[in-house]
């Protein structure tokens, strides 16, 4: 009777194993061009691409008042889809556009195709060790980003619970959140805890820029009151000397911390800048791919929070190992925008403990969905404070109609 019973369920196992085999890979871009899993592919208007942010190429003259101007955008979204002989779909995204397809659908689908999509670490590993020859970072790491992403969809699925849930389960009832935009005041009316502005001058303007950035947080402090968290948003624009006097100048305006102002490799500038100003929390890791660069982070004690973004890091895999080795340093990890991704995996984790959330309209006065139209039922936070969905996966659905083939099928 045992033997039997135990011969039904090898029969069960083997049959919801195939079930489950990914029979299909499929990558897509916005149709529109826009929005999708490029923050920065936004129309003409919208503060992200027409306000003066400081970035690398603001040394440049021609390129300095946008930074549509030098290409921040010139990739676009790229969008995954992955899909089970049992017809379930998991959805993942990140920037990559027509490239990032080529990589998803030439390249990683070898590995995925007759796969089990729980198999999440060899998976990785695999599509990891494939593209070292020209990945590492960048590029091919966002399309492993999608591709993991859409793997994790598919374990909530197949769970019948939220990744979530799958990851860890609950570490708090609900996520308290910061914006990210130009209208810090507005933030504070619709109950978030601070906000972080985008600084508009780098070293290339001089003591003159440098003044203009300390008037744009005296203001922003006398718009919100003492108690209202301030932050600064740096994109990589500017170098040691220059971050120093920053905070410096800053310092009476209780600014809460300063983000990624030197490039991601300079990880020796960021220790500097850190061993000068003792008294200043300074974070970065938008930019930085794997976990390799943020031991290197980690190991220098250089940063007093970690944001890698779940949609480039390397996805959910990656970044869960991430925020292991952080934990055991006492460093918090905040991923950058990321949407209902970071909201499961700030859930998830104990040393994650808020989220942020981009002011996505054109004025920046509002927030709404941070991957414009591509899937339904991204949530939106409320009075400040967001909650992943409770549906199996991640809890949103992929609009066909806002999304095509990157690379037609059959080509």
């Amino acid at each position: 009777m045992a033997r039997l019973a135990c011969a039904w369920l090898a029969k069960e196992v083997s049959a919801t194993d195939k079930r489950a085999e990914i029979v299909d890979v499929r990558a897509y871009i916005p149709v529109t061009g826009r929005e999708g899993g490029d923050y920065h592919a936004q129309r003409t208007g919208h503060w992200i691409v027409d306000s003066l942010i400081a970035n690398p190429m603001s040394v440049y003259p021609a390129y300095k008042e946008s930074r549509t101007s030098w290409g921040i955008d010139a990739l676009g979204g790229l969008i995954v889809e992955i899909e089970t002989r049992s017809g379930a779909t998991g959805v993942g995204i990140s920037q990559g556009g027509v490239p990032g397809c080529f990589i998803v659908e030439r390249h990683l689908s070898r590995f995925l195709l007759g796969s089990d999509p729980r198999d999440v670490e060899r998976l990785w590993d695999q599509m990891w060790r494939s593209t070292l020859p020209y990945g590492r970072k960048g590029l091919a790491i966002c399309a492993i980003s999608a591709v993991d992403l859409a793997l994790w969809d598919l374990c909530g699925k197949l769970r019948d619970e939220p990744v979530y849930r799958v990851l860890g389960g609950a570490t708090k009832d609900r996520i308290p959140c910061y914006v990210t935009g130009p209208q810090p005041a507005r933030y504070k009316a619709l109950g978030f805890f601070g906000a972080k502005l985008p600084l508009p001058h780098g070293p290339a303007d001089g003591h003159e820029g440098l003044m203009k950035n300390v008037a744009l947080v005296a203001q922003a402090r006398d718009e919100v009151g003492p108690d209202f968290d301030l932050m600064l948003d740096c994109y990589m624009a500017l170098d040691v000397p220059y971050t120093i006097a920053l905070a410096e100048a800053v310092r009476p305006y209780r600014v809460r911390w300063i983000e990624e102002p030197l490039i991601p490799d300079d990880y020796d500038g960021h220790a500097r800048i850190k061993t000068a100003c003792p008294w200043q929390h300074f974070t970065t890791g938008e930019h930085e791919y794997t976990r390799y660069g943020f031991r290197e982070l980690i190991s220098r004690r250089c940063v007093d929070i970690l944001q890698p973004d779940l949609t480039w890091v390397g996805g959910v895999t990656e970044a869960r190992k991430i925020a292991a080795m952080a934990a055991a340093y006492d460093i918090p990890v905040v991923p950058h925008g990321s949407g209902v991704f970071s909201s499961h995996f700030q859930m998830a984790f104990t040393n994650t403990p808020f989220q942020e959330t981009l002011a996505m309209s054109p004025d920046g006065m509002d927030i709404t969905p941070i991957f414009g139209n591509v899937f339904r039922g991204d949530p939106l936070p409320e009075g400040g404070f967001v909650r992943p969905p409770d549906r199996p996966g991640w809890g949103i659905e992929l609009d066909h109609t806002q999304v095509r083939r990157g690379i037609p099928a059959g080509s």
